[in-house]
């Protein structure tokens, strides 16, 4: 009996050792899976983000102006609302037990107020030259942070493959620029410029950006609409955010009236597409420029 008691101890330590693997794998399993299960977003990049790894946020900061702004993808109902991007509701975050945080970095509040609250990480837009590079780099970084690396490199491999096959379609515009533009108010626009997220996908597309005045480390410029009367021979895209009223008011008047793109019928208004985002707001913007843009001198 004592011989039997042996053999079978002894089978069940073999056995133990030779799925030893297999239970560190699932263990792993067992610890990333909570990770995903209450992320929070505290800044639209990083939703972006999420969604490109197949992950869809526990909760996100501002979602009414994500609406407005970004648009697409849209956000389930079931997503809640943590308050602004700037001040987040901390009392919510702390009340809503989140497994990751995820914001963008020198954006809302501090990592050390946010380490109080859950483990967290935070991701760069830009290095102030290439935002799709870092789009990319951001990408990879949350993927090894959530264990989905096969994620990215599936999501960016497509990307690649998207905007090799957007090319051909603004093959025959010759060499007329696009300004890219949003109204803020009833005096200025955002002018989207060389080192913007988009510029690299525009390279890609033989599309040349029609703003070369200076702009911020985001790619961004606000300047008075009267400045846009310097804009000749430009196709113009006024990208929308629920400001109707707004474009109504400033298309009333004179000064835009006069204004040399108006004259020759090159303005359009577009949907939404968020400036300061990663590759699925480039894949968005490629879309839009196609539907007003593609295969048309």
């Amino acid at each position: 009996m004592r011989d039997f008691n042996f053999s079978f101890r002894r089978r069940q330590v073999l056995t133990a050792m030779a799925l030893s693997p297999l239970l560190w794998h699932m263990q792993k399993a067992r610890a990333a899976e909570p990770v995903t299960r209450r992320v929070v977003a505290l800044e639209w990049l990083p939703v972006e983000q999420l969604l490109a790894l197949g992950v869809t946020p526990y909760a996100v900061a501002d979602i009414p102006n994500y609406t407005l702004w970004v648009n697409d993808p849209p956000l389930p109902a079931s997503v809640i609302d943590v308050g602004l991007r700037t001040e987040p509701n901390m009392e919510l975050l702390t009340a809503i037990k989140p497994t990751l945080l995820i914001w963008s970095s020198g954006y809302g509040p501090s990592q050390e107020q946010l380490s109080r609250i859950a483990p967290g990480i935070g991701i760069a837009f830009t290095d102030g030259k290439a935002p799709l590079e870092m789009a990319r780099k951001s990408l990879m970084q949350l993927a090894q942070r959530i264990d989905r690396e096969q994620a990215a490199r599936d999501h960016l491999a497509k990307f690649d493959r998207f905007l090799q096959e957007m090319k051909p379609r603004f093959a025959a515009r010759g060499d007329r620029p696009v300004v890219l533009m949003t109204l803020i108010d009833a005096r200025h626009v955002l002018l989207i410029g060389q080192n913007s997220l988009f510029q690299q996908a525009m390279d890609v597309l033989g599309v040349r950006n029609g703003w070369t005045g200076e702009t911020n480390f985001w790619g961004s410029a606000v300047v008075g609409i009267e400045q846009l009367a310097a804009v000749k021979d430009a196709d113009v895209l006024c990208f929308e955010h629920g400001d109707d009223t707004l474009m109504r008011q400033i298309a009333a008047t004179p000064l835009w009236q006069a204004m040399p793109f108006i004259r020759q019928q090159r303005f359009q208004r577009v949907p939404a597409v968020w400036f300061y985002g990663a590759t699925i707001s480039t894949m968005r913007f490629c879309r839009i420029l196609d539907n007003a843009l593609g295969g048309r001198a």
